[in-house]
């Protein structure tokens, strides 16, 4: 496992380095585009005579338990970075929109992206059952604190704005991970949790 975590750091500074170098996008986002470029010249290498190049890495991604990963691990130091670059009393005081915006702002975000992402694979000929597209939903609509801090800052956003939209990031995580383990549970279980275990889970 601990080999794993080097070879992603290893990989990540490495796209780092191609987007400072050669595309100038901002860190985060240049590193998410990297990464689907490599992706893609994986599944070239593999088109072209190199077929278990891809099955080694999807060996890889194997061994990994993303539950653990993200839950435990990559969240928690996502949100501890996010958080100190926020202004605690300019918190306080944007509560009222942050706190709209990390609820009801991802359920709509969720039912949107949902929806739309049913039709876009129905246009495709796909069949997604709609919850599953719900379920994706859910996993996207939380932003990345740190992201959004680096886009705002290129963009020289206002206080207000910045305040707002970094607060918002940090605590919709929240909402996310509640939304997206009640839809997980009813894909399970084949049934809705009360609205009492969901309050709870959402406090927790």
């Amino acid at each position: 496992m601990l080999e794993l975590v080097a070879a992603f750091i290893c990989l990540t500074t490495l796209l780092t380095y191609v987007n400072y170098r050669f595309i100038g996008l901002p860190p985060a986002i240049g590193v998410m585009v990297t990464a689907l470029l490599f992706s893609l010249m994986l599944q070239g290498l593999s088109l072209i005579g190199f077929p278990g190049l891809e099955a080694r890495v999807e060996g890889l991604m194997n061994q990994i338990d993303f539950n653990d990963l993200l839950m435990h691990w990559m969240l928690a130091f996502l949100l501890f970075a996010g958080a100190l670059h926020v202004n605690l009393s300019d918190l306080r005081s944007y509560r009222w929109p942050i706190g709209l915006l990390a609820t009801v702002g991802v359920l709509i975000a969720t039912v949107v992206i949902g929806y739309l992402s049913h039709w876009v694979f129905a246009l495709f000929g796909w069949q997604v059952p709609l919850i599953y597209c719900l379920l994706f939903g859910a996993l996207i609509s939380p932003t990345d604190p740190i992201a959004v801090l680096g886009a705002l800052r290129t963009a020289n956003a206002s206080k207000p704005l910045k305040t707002t939209i970094v607060g918002e990031s940090l605590f919709n995580d929240g909402t996310a991970v509640v939304v997206f383990t009640v839809l997980l549970g009813i894909i399970q279980l084949g049934e809705t949790p009360s609205m009492a275990d969901t309050a709870v889970l959402f406090a927790r």
